[in-house]
């Protein structure tokens, strides 16, 4: 499919890399509202087993039940505030107890024991429940959604019904995590990930792999975006010698075996689909200059029990193409943040930048996706 094209539109202004204003909008609008990647499956092996997920000052615990269900609530108990769960993944047993004074809920979140209030007029256990927070499953990927009466999952984002089962994504096990910290706002790391304009001078070694031409779009507006590049070898993958890392996942074409897809989900990850793993980056804003990206390396279990098996050369090749990105966007991000700077021109090629932005005005002011807002001097 033909990238669509960007119609002349021009980048994003620098005030919405660089604006407090803006940068609130953005948590309220935005990040508050949508449906954000927090996890896999994975993480939550066994009843009793959680993780937390933070944005701003909110903190949710996302945990398994002793009914083999995944719920999510907010981090705090009802009786006086207290953050519940202070380290950030752990297992609870057969119930979470706060440390302050003892109130006792189950794991399916309510309030099970709370010691010296029985003689309080009017007080029911039945009342005081954890407070939920709504959660996603969607092949294996946990995503929570912060908003009192969120846009159900599927509706938010349809771009991904019925896509990728091939891959088994919730069979897979992460083998590795990097965790990275960069000076640069959030949306540059999406227009990064959304185009390979810049891989023959940046990436030659992707480049060769994946030569940048040899791209398309399946998905070219809205919340999800993205689509195919052709490897060149066909029986390679995305590593440091080019070779697969396991046996491709037993599903797929002989197409989809020869192919990487790309894909973008607003507003807080992009999924790498390849023949032999998964790669998942979380990008989580930590404020208006400053972005953390957390990269997992999925692989089946069968191919880790595997003899031989050895997932450094793709863990090393995107380490490598990671840290190249991410220099890119701390660069870009001090060229924005000029007096001097004026928005450019896309190309054809940054077609999914053009969609981005489309969305994430959309996202940030339904009303007027036209918003601008007077940068501060």
């Amino acid at each position: 499919m033909k990238p669509r094209t960007s119609f002349g539109q021009r980048t994003l202004g620098g005030e919405y890399f660089l604006s407090d204003e803006i940068f609130q909008l953005e948590r309220e609008r935005i990040f508050h509202r949508s449906w954000l990647l927090a996890g896999h499956v994975s993480q939550l092996g066994t009843p009793g087993s959680f993780f937390l997920f933070e944005l701003d000052r909110e903190s949710v615990m996302v945990v398994r039940g002793t009914d083999g269900e995944i719920r999510a609530f907010h981090n705090l108990c009802r009786h006086r505030g207290t953050r519940l769960c202070g380290d950030p993944t752990g297992v609870l047993g057969k119930a979470i107890q706060c440390p302050y004074h003892a109130w006792t809920y189950g794991l399916d979140g309510a309030l099970r024991a709370a010691p010296n209030m029985g003689d309080v007029s009017g007080f029911d256990k039945g009342d005081w429940s954890l407070l939920p927070v709504a959660l996603a499953e969607w092949q294996g990927l946990l995503f929570v959604n912060l908003a009192a009466d969120p846009v159900p999952f599927a509706e938010a984002l349809p771009g991904l019904a019925g896509k990728f089962a091939e891959w088994h994504l919730p069979e897979l096990r992460s083998v590795f995590q990097s965790v990275y910290e960069v000076e640069a706002n959030w949306k540059l790391f999406f227009h990064n990930y959304s185009e390979c304009y810049h891989c023959p001078g940046v990436h030659p070694h992707l480049n060769k792999l994946t030569p940048y031409r040899n791209t398309e779009n399946d998905l070219d507006e809205g919340p999800v975006l993205g689509g195919p590049m052709w490897m060149t070898d066909p029986e390679g993958s995305m590593t440091i010698g080019g070779a697969r890392c396991a046996v491709p996942f037993p599903g797929l074409t002989p197409e989809q075996a020869a192919r990487v897809y790309y894909y973008t989900v607003f507003p807080s990850a992009f999924l790498s689909f390849l023949p032999d793993y998964v790669l998942v980056h979380r990008a989580q804003s930590l404020g208006v200059g400053r972005t953390r990206i957390l990269c997992d390396w999925y692989f089946h279990p069968d191919a880790i029990a595997g003899p031989g098996f050895d997932p450094q050369p793709a863990i090393d090749f995107w380490d490598l193409t990671n840290r190249q990105d991410w220099d890119l966007c701390a660069n870009a991000y001090k060229g924005v943040a000029s007096n001097a700077w004026q928005p450019g021109p896309y190309s054809e090629l940054e077609s999914q930048l053009a969609a981005f932005d489309r969305q994430y005005l959309r996202a940030l002011d339904p009303e007027r996706p036209g918003l601008a807002i007077r940068r501060r001097a």
